[in-house]
């Protein structure tokens, strides 16, 4: 079998199997595990070992944990709470693009924003998230030990790509703030109902690494609306016969078609960071409309809102890119300007 073959079978193996485990054992939050799945095994190389395991799991909580340190500055120095917010935030982000930690920057803020801002509601339901998030990391991994040995990776992996400057990576690292801080504003006022904005402007940020941000913008809602597309077309088939099996397969399917652009197999106009974002979101959509039919509530409905709320998100993503650079090249021309006075 061609490698880009295996890679595209090992990883949508693990996504289905880590889902199918979560639901299986009736986890909380069990569509977190094949996001997990695909953050860890994107990588062509051998899964994690066992103390790797546990040192991801210590850092994870450490992380996750730094929230619940936010609450009681949020409660009564809510001022003094959103400002280190917002320093962690870039700092989680400045770790996702300059030190090339894109899963530690990710779990980092949502640590920051999500632990937090559920933390207001009961410490309960945030140790409930943290401990789900934990449980479902660890599916993940020991999904890749299962999967990996029977498409084990024969070549070395690629090389990583060079990390940007520092100075566009301090940029990139602000605008992946100014994404995501605005978005974990609204989900203060409301934790329960608007913390799968925080996923997705945590998804929108780790993707802003585009440069241009015409291209990057159009790729943003693009992959936001297929996304929504593809969950449609997951759920219509769901319902001719709901259940895990169906659900583990229908997984396998959509994995199968969509890793295949993430790694080049099938030919794609997008880069990978599309695909990505399609994934992601795909299984953000699909996993609580999911929850929604277990605890009563009209899927549509609620679906419907959250494809509104993405939509919103990813616009004002959009147009937070398109200003941001406008801004950049304007001093930069300014900058230049006075240079040139400078030299005659």
């Amino acid at each position: 079998m061609p490698i880009a073959a295996k890679r595209v079978f090992r990883l949508s193996l693990t996504i289905a199997l880590s889902l199918a485990v979560a639901y299986g054992l009736a986890l909380p939050l069990p569509f977190i595990a094949p996001l997990f799945a695909f953050m860890l095994g994107a990588a062509p190389k051998p899964p994690m070992g066992p103390k790797g395991l546990l040192g991801l799991l210590l850092v994870l909580l450490i992380m996750l944990s730094s929230g619940l340190l936010l609450v009681p500055m949020l409660l009564h120095y809510p001022a003094a709470g959103l400002m280190l917010a917002l320093l962690g935030v870039f700092i989680a982000n400045y770790a996702s693009l300059n030190l090339g930690k894109g899963p530690v920057g990710a779990l980092l803020t949502m640590g920051v924003t999500l632990i937090s801002a559920l933390g207001l509601v009961g410490y309960g339901l945030a140790y409930m998230i943290i401990q789900a998030l934990c449980i479902n990391v660890a599916v993940a991994v020991i999904c890749q030990w299962v999967v990996y040995p029977l498409l084990p990776e024969e070549t070395e992996p690629p090389p990583p790509p060079p990390p940007p400057e520092p100075e566009q990576s301090s940029w990139l690292a602000l605008r992946a703030t100014l994404i995501v801080y605005p978005s974990y504003l609204l989900v203060l006022a409301n934790p329960v109902a608007y913390a799968p904005i925080i996923m997705k402007a945590v998804a929108l940020g780790q993707q802003t690494s585009e440069t241009d941000a015409k291209v990057a913008g159009r790729e943003l809602l693009g992959s936001t609306l297929l996304a929504g597309l593809l969950s449609i077309l997951m759920w219509f088939g769901l319902k001719l016969a709901p259940n895990l099996w169906m659900f583990s397969l229908w997984t396998l399917l959509f994995s199968i078609v969509i890793v295949s652009y993430f790694y080049g197999v099938f030919r794609s106009r997008y880069t990978p960071s599309f695909w990505q974002n399609v994934l992601v979101t795909l299984f953000i959509f699909i996993g609580p409309a999911v929850g929604d039919t277990d605890s009563g509530k009209d899927p549509y409905k609620a679906s419907a809102v959250r494809l509104g709320l993405f939509v919103c998100v990813t616009v004002y993503a959009w147009m937070m890119l398109v200003f941001l650079e406008w801004l950049r090249e304007r001093q930069a021309r300014k900058a230049s300007m006075v240079k040139m006075e400078k030299s005659s």
